[in-house]
């Protein structure tokens, strides 16, 4: 059985980043994306976002090992609220189901929300991402390496 979960917008989940909360961000795209579109920039509220593949590209095979990954990333703590992105929602709340699912299985209570939308968003009349909604056209901090 899968846990419910919850999905915020973009401007939600920045706000419940804002320091003082122990809420984390887990970018579960792939290492291409990261690379050639950006990744969520969290440094002016004293954050990191956790790049961790879901599926590793280009076959887009699923990381079995996800969500052990995720809590060795932790260091084996859970926090009050994780918050899961990809480009435009799906495999995200994928992300937030399994790790959901993996921190009850060790009676650990984490919740575990998606972000709605995505980091891109998603596609336009011209079939472009980034330009109707998502962390980037929210305008939202975000940086490119």
């Amino acid at each position: 059985m899968k846990n419910a979960i919850s999905e915020v917008s973009p401007d939600i989940a920045w706000d419940r980043l804002k320091p003082g909360g122990d809420a984390v961000l887990v970018d579960v795209r792939t290492k291409a994306e990261w690379s050639f579109v950006g990744v969520p920039d969290l440094s002016s509220l004293g954050k990191s976002p956790i790049l961790l593949e879901w599926m590793t590209f280009p076959g887009m095979s699923l990381n079995e090992s996800f969500a052990v990954d995720l809590q060795e990333q932790l260091g084996g703590a859970a926090p009050s609220e994780i918050l899961f992105i990809c480009r435009s929602g799906q495999r995200s709340m994928q992300a937030a189901q399994t790790t959901a699912m993996a921190f009850a299985a060790k009676g650990q209570k984490v919740e575990c929300v998606n972000v709605a939308e995505g980091f891109e968003g998603d596609l336009n009349s011209k079939a472009h991402r980034g330009n109707n909604n998502g962390w980037k056209a929210r305008g939202l901090s975000w940086r490119q390496s």
